[in-house]
């Protein structure tokens, strides 16, 4: 008899209300993996408090202009049905869990159901293409502590470290750029900057052999040699926090060094995010997008999130049945 298989997809989540932008930034800020200052486990609740409440209000403003709530659980969701079709259609009835990491449903609320319903093996698949300790490494972390306080040992886990070079994740997002780029009118599109933007991480990170940022480089490598766009193209980083030094060159110089060259058409690519965040939604397609046009930019675009893409869910699919072989 098959054994009861579960698949675990590892998001970051997000605030699913107004109300939820606190409690959701003192449970990002509380991460260890997040503020790993000498001595922090003195005072990293503390610190978490204060810093989740001055900036609550801020962000808040930023979702209420988003539509009052992240999107990332309802496009995870998705992405879950998606997946678990697919894997039926592969031969393997597997039930798919989402375990957010700061939001609901987190992680303890996952490891405590497939307890109760005596799951036997488990895949953890992050929706997070590129590893960093900071997001997969973390996700990793809070599973592992949260099963040995459940005492949750029954089932066997293999984990999905990262697939930034997946061909099949390559397509997806080659796909989804070509689709944006048919937005552009024909006789405009050779004018287009290709702009691909991934979340940044501190450069101390990068010193202590965290491959993000090699992962990240690999991913661009590969969708600007696989999808033969024949535009010019750059990499660049956003979402810097705090005064350390981070990953550059950032969005905002990207964009600044474009229009000081009289560039007029730029399309972002967001390639290190599978849904839609406040990072894109709002970062990207509002703040950059404003910055651009203020700046002379007439054309600015950002590609759509994968979400459902079918390459994308047939890249997971095999992610999984990959793992289960081994």
């Amino acid at each position: 008899m098959p054994k009861k298989t579960a698949v675990v997809l590892f998001q970051l989540g997000g605030p699913d209300s107004l109300k939820a932008v606190e409690p959701f930034l003192y449970n990002l800020f509380c991460d260890p993996d997040i503020i790993d200052i000498p001595g922090a486990f003195l005072f990293r609740k503390t610190l978490a408090r204060i810093i989740s409440s001055r900036r609550a209000p801020k962000v808040q403003k930023l979702y209420e202009k988003i539509g009052g709530g992240s999107p990332i659980l309802v496009q995870t969701e998705l992405q879950a049905r998606r997946l678990k079709e697919s894997l039926a259609k592969q031969g393997l009835a597997a039930e798919v869990y989402i375990a957010m990491r700061y939001w609901h449903p987190m992680t303890k609320e996952v490891v405590d159901r497939l307890q109760r319903e005596k799951v036997e093996q488990v895949v953890l698949l992050p929706l997070y293409p590129h590893f960093s300790k900071v997001s997969t490494g973390s996700s990793m972390n809070e599973w592992k502590k949260n099963v040995a306080l459940s005492n949750a040992n029954h089932f066997s886990t293999k984990l999905v470290e990262s697939y930034c070079d997946h061909p099949l994740y390559i397509a997806a997002v080659v796909e989804n750029i070509a689709r944006a780029l048919e937005r552009v009118p024909r006789e405009e599109r050779k004018n287009v900057h290709l702009v691909f933007s991934a979340h940044g991480t501190p450069l101390k990170l990068v010193k202590q052999g965290d491959p993000y940022s090699h992962h990240i480089r690999k991913t661009y490598e590969l969708v600007v040699g696989s999808g033969n766009f024949g535009l010019p193209h750059h990499l660049c980083f956003q979402s810097k926090v705090g005064p350390q030094k981070w990953l550059e060159p950032s969005l905002t110089q990207t964009i600044e060094m474009l229009a000081s060259k009289k560039v007029s058409h730029v399309l972002v690519v967001p390639i290190a995010f599978v849904t839609d965040h406040i990072e894109t939604l709002s970062e990207i397609n509002m703040e950059a997008r404003e910055e651009a046009e203020h700046l002379g930019i007439k054309y600015f675009d950002m590609m759509p999130a994968l979400i459902a893409n079918e390459k994308f869910i047939a890249c997971l699919t095999d992610l999984v049945l990959q793992q289960l072989k081994n």
